[in-house]
């Protein structure tokens, strides 16, 4: 299939959740392959927003972004380009039940396993990307940062 990032490019945002050095991976909705929470951003929606409430609704995951995207990655499927904005995510609860929860699973892994289980070439190359203490760094961060309460009050 030919690549279509000439044309205009659909909008998404994604989170990499991360919890004690580990990420969590979601399956596609087909449950072939392992991907990081994404989705559409809606009008009147940020990138930071729509990441977030996909955290939630595809791995039942709570917490806080890093204010500043860690990179974005190109994507095509069904003929269409997608653009996607890609944040860190700081994990603060894992629920058991979410709204996905019975369409797809959830899996914590090291980086290197998720470099491993990661098909989608582009979004490798920002898994790796990654400095093995990448964890560590947050937890100094002072940069702004957005909750998912912050984002169901507005």
């Amino acid at each position: 299939m030919a690549d279509n990032f000439n044309s205009p490019s659909l909008l998404q945002a994604a989170s990499i959740p991360y919890f004690e050095g580990n990420v969590c991976l979601v399956t596609s909705k087909s449950g072939k392959r392992w991907v990081i929470p994404k989705g559409s951003i809606s009008k009147g929606k940020t990138a930071a927003e729509t990441a977030l409430l996909e955290a939630w609704e595809e791995a039942g995951l709570t917490g806080k972004l890093n204010s500043n995207p860690l990179g974005s990655y190109r994507y095509s499927k069904s003929g269409l380009s997608y653009l996607v904005t890609v944040f860190l995510m700081q994990v603060s609860s894992v629920a058991e039940v979410y709204p996905e929860h019975r369409q797809r699973l959830r899996k914590w892994v090291s980086i290197s396993e998720a470099n491993a289980l990661v098909q989608e070439k582009d979004l490798l190359d920002l898994l790796q990307s990654l400095p093995l203490d990448f964890a560590l760094q947050d937890k100094s961060n002072s940069k702004a940062e957005t909750s998912l309460g912050e984002v169901i009050s507005r």
